[in-house]
């Protein structure tokens, strides 16, 4: 409607003018050889007007005409184009798709229409590299490095080409070359990074990852992750011959990343060697807040190496309290309350462990335990094989390897960081421990006290089972098998013990002596192991605490 309106006006407004043009007193008078006239001026401007649209339209005659074998060139260029492009376009689904025969056949198509074309050199590689052809495909892609736009494509297909065919030395000149065409290139700088730390050229590694930083290749906690660990490394490898550059490198490390174990363990060891043993714990104790780790205590129970097993158990509270909800600490506290032989309190501190983590660290510790303070076979061959059975603890693990220290590469592929601690795939699960157990073992009375404890009574019904399973050596049953080579005693079938035992574990405790809890009250009896029926137990006998508690 507007445009109508519109039209309607511009009529109106021509209208307007030549009736204008009709009154304006212009005379205009033409001649020629013939004759004379003098029109009016609405009349020559009309003239002027039909003669400039028909010089117009000769105009687009005569160009047309000229351009015409041009034109008609374009026309069937662009149909030979649209013709390869749609070829192109289903030869990169046909590889997608992994029919290669159609993505050769498409290649052949689109290089007969746009010869010359960088897409159509790729489509041809990649059609030889699905069949397998990597001649063919190392041809196509040495063809891309001619030209400038096509040459990182070209140095990253003879590099994919080099590493499928295991030519290191290839793969990595051919990283370098595109490292120095394009410093930003995520591939090539990855690459050198993998290279230089397989060379343990540390220092060119901590180079490449500032050039990578710069571009933007990778973000900031995996760049300070990469450093700390190339710094670690570093500092691993001159900590005997330069250990002062050692301190600084670890130093670095720990600073940029406080949560990284290796870093700060390493720091602690060269700091503890300059007997700067302050700094050292406080490094320690900075990771431990937020990542407690057995390498950690180890490194901060022997700070000092003249120190004694009660130094180390103060130091090793001192850790505790740090991070008392965590299992490690409670670990830490029973590893050297073991080495100070306070019993009492390595079974306390085993049995929160066991509430916590019930692995096979803290079932073999408990094995060790039971050795040193009763010598109750019975007991340590019980937690042994507790300790098969326990889920498997956390440990330095690369491509499923199992290491006994932390390493910058992984053994089997080279690769850096690559070394993690978590707990083996193997075994991850084991025995579950519930609340039944808990009640189970806090009414069952603690095995026999050494002979230097105070005696126990016990019922008169009792010594001979308890003699005939538990010291079999002074008393040996009359055997159906022979039991010497054998790893579990096993009573005689006519004497069964457990008719004597099992009401015994329903026997009140005295009044006087108090409750009895077994600290280690995790898991259910074994059923060689009956215990005391007097419900006075181990942990009882032993009821002075140690005064670091």
């Amino acid at each position: 409607m507007i445009r109508i309106l519109l039209s309607v006006a511009a009529l109106f407004l021509a209208v307007l003018a030549f009736d204008w043009l009709g009154g304006v007193p212009i005379a205009v008078s033409v001649s020629w050889p013939g004759g004379a006239a003098a029109p009016p001026l609405r009349v020559v401007v009309v003239a002027l007007l039909v003669l400039a649209l028909v010089l117009l339209v000769v105009w687009k005659l005569i160009s047309g005409v000229w351009r015409a074998p041009r034109g008609l060139r374009s026309y069937f260029a662009g149909r030979r184009r649209d013709r390869g492009y749609r070829a192109l376009s289903r030869g990169m689904i046909a590889v997608g798709s992994g029919d290669y025969r159609l993505a050769q056949r498409e290649a052949a198509e689109a290089n007969r229409f746009l010869e010359g074309e960088p897409l159509v050199l790729l489509l041809a590689a990649q059609a030889a590299q699905l069949e397998g052809r990597s001649d063919t495909a190392r041809q196509a892609f040495t063809r891309m490095l001619k030209a400038p736009e096509t040459r990182l494509l070209g140095l990253r297909g003879l590099y994919i080409e080099a590493t499928r065919a295991g030519e290191a030395a290839a793969a990595r000149q051919f990283a370098l070359e595109a490292q120095k065409e394009n410093p930003a290139l995520p591939w090539a700088g990855a690459a050198m990074m993998d290279y230089l730390s397989a060379d343990r050229n540390w220092g060119e590694a901590l180079s490449v990852l500032d050039q990578n930083v710069a571009g933007r290749l990778v973000g900031k906690d995996e760049a300070n992750r990469l450093r700390a660990v190339l710094l670690t490394a570093r500092a691993l490898e001159i900590e005997d011959g330069e250990p002062d550059k050692a301190r600084a490198f670890a130093l670095e490390a720990h600073k940029i990343a406080p949560d990284f174990v290796p870093a700060a363990t390493v720091a602690a060891r060269t700091l503890a060697r300059q007997l700067d043993t302050r700094r050292a714990a406080k490094v320690l104790e900075a990771t431990w807040k937020l990542s407690p780790h057995p390498d950690l205590a180890a490194a901060y129970l022997h700070l000092r190496s003249g120190d004694s097993a009660r130094d180390r158990l103060k130091r090793a509270h001192m850790l505790e309290n740090l991070k008392p909800v965590h299992p490690e600490g409670a670990v830490t506290v029973a590893r050297a309350a073991l080495d100070a032989r306070e019993f009492a309190l390595a079974r306390e501190a085993l049995a929160k462990a066991l509430r916590q983590a019930p692995t096979e660290r803290v079932c073999l510790m408990m094995a060790e335990l039971e050795e040193s303070e009763t010598g109750d076979i019975g007991r340590v061959r019980e937690w042994l094989g507790r300790a098969v059975r326990a889920p498997r603890d956390a440990a330095w693990t690369a491509d499923g390897l199992v290491l006994d220290a932390w390493q910058p590469l992984s053994p089997l592929s080279g690769r850096l960081d690559a070394v993690e601690w978590r707990v083996p795939a193997e075994r991850e699960t084991g025995e579950a421990i519930d609340g039944d157990d808990l009640a189970v073992i806090a009414a069952k009375p603690n095995p026999p006290a050494p002979p230097e404890a105070l005696p126990v009574a016990e019922p008169e019904d009792l010594p001979a089972a308890r003699a005939a399973i538990i010291e079999p050596e002074a008393t040996p049953p009359k055997p159906t098998i022979e039991t010497k080579d054998e790893p579990v005693l096993t009573p005689p079938k006519a004497e069964p013990p457990a008719a004597p035992i099992r009401p015994a574990a329903k026997t009140e405790t005295p009044a006087a002596s108090g409750p009895s809890i077994d600290p280690l009250a995790v898991l259910p009896p074994p059923p060689d192991d009956p215990g005391p029926a007097n419900g006075k137990g181990l942990a009882h006998s032993l009821a002075p605490q140690s005064p670091f508690s």
